[in-house]
C-alpha cells in the first residue's frame, strides 16, 4: 500500500492508495504536520511513502520526523527529463517544481490530449502540455492571496479584501477582490488560447486551495481536479517500479 504525500508551502494533502484506487485522501496545515500519524492510524499496513515536496528542509525534516514516528521513510521525489509519459521541456529539467511535474503527469495521465494544467495555491502555476505529452513551458505569478496581500502591505489605505467576485465592483474591497481574479483568470485564458491554437482542443484542469476562487470567473472550459499533484505522485511511483 502506497502513501502519497504532497508538501505545499501551505498545506500537506495525502492520499493512501491500494493498487486499485485511493482509499483515503485527508489534508493538514504544514505547521500540524505532527498530526500526521493520528491521521493515518487506520493504515498500519502502509509500505511505501512517496513525496512531492516544496515547502524548505525545515518543513521536510518535520515532516521524515512525522513519517517515522510511522516506521517509514519517505522517497522524496524529483524532475526529469521524462517519465510516465511525459517530456519535460525545461532547459535545465531538474530545476522544474516537483509539484508542477507530478501535476503534469497526473494531467497526462486523465488526459490523452492537451491540457492546460492550473495550480492555484501560494503561487499560481500555468503549465501547457501537449498531445504528444510534451511539457511546453509555463507562467508563475503570485497567488490569489499574495496579490491581495501584497496591496495591504504596499499601500496606505488599501485592506486585506474580503469580498465576493463581481465583473462590476461597487467598492474598494470588492474592486480588490475582483481584480486579484480577473489578473489571474486572464493569464489562465490568454494560455488556454495559446495552447489550443498550437494543439487543437484542449482541456483546462485546476487544482489547489485557491481555485474556487478562480472557477465562476474564468470563460474558457475548465474541471477543478482537487488532487492532481497526489495523482502524479502516484504515477510516478508506479512508473519508477517498473523502470527498477
Amino acid at each position: 500500500m502506497l502513501l502519497c504525500i504532497d508538501s505545499g508551502n501551505t498545506r500537506l494533502k495525502w492520499g493512501v492508495h491500494d493498487g486499485q484506487g485511493w482509499r483515503q485522501r485527508g489534508a493538514l496545515q504544514q505547521a500540524e504536520v505532527s498530526q500526521l500519524a493520528a491521521q493515518l492510524h487506520a493504515f498500519p499496513e502502509l509500505q511505501d511513502v512517496a513525496i512531492s515536496h516544496v515547502a524548505g528542509e525545515t518543513v521536510a525534516a518535520g515532516l521524515e520526523a512525522a513519517l517515522a514516528a510511522l516506521g517509514l521513510n519517505g522517497r522524496f521525489l524529483a524532475s526529469s527529463p521524462e517519465a510516465a509519459g511525459v517530456r519535460n521541456g525545461y532547459r535545465e529539467p531538474e530545476r522544474l517544481g516537483v509539484d508542477r511535474w507530478c501535476a503534469l503527469v497526473g494531467a497526462r495521465g486523465l488526459c490523452p490530449g492537451a491540457v492546460l494544467v492550473v495550480s492555484a495555491g501560494t503561487a499560481t502555476t500555468i503549465d501547457s502540455l501537449d498531445a504528444e505529452g510534451r511539457f511546453l513551458g509555463g507562467l508563475i505569478l503570485p497567488g490569489f492571496d499574495l496579490m491581495r496581500g501584497a496591496l495591504a502591505r504596499g499601500t496606505a489605505q488599501l485592506p486585506l479584501a474580503a469580498a465576493d467576485y463581481n465583473p462590476w465592483p461597487g467598492h474598494t474591497q470588492q474592486a480588490i477582490v475582483s481584480g486579484c481574479i480577473e489578473a489571474q483568470v486572464g493569464a489562465i485564458e490568454r494560455a488556454y488560447r495559446r495552447l489550443a491554437a498550437l494543439a487543437g482542443e484542449t482541456r483546462c484542469l485546476l487544482t489547489g486551495g485557491a481555485a474556487p476562487y478562480l472557477i465562476d470567473a474564468l470563460a474558457v472550459p475548465h474541471e477543478q481536479r482537487d488532487d492532481l499533484v497526489l495523482e502524479g505522485v502516484r504515477r510516478l511511483a508506479a512508473w519508477s517500479a517498473t523502470e527498477n
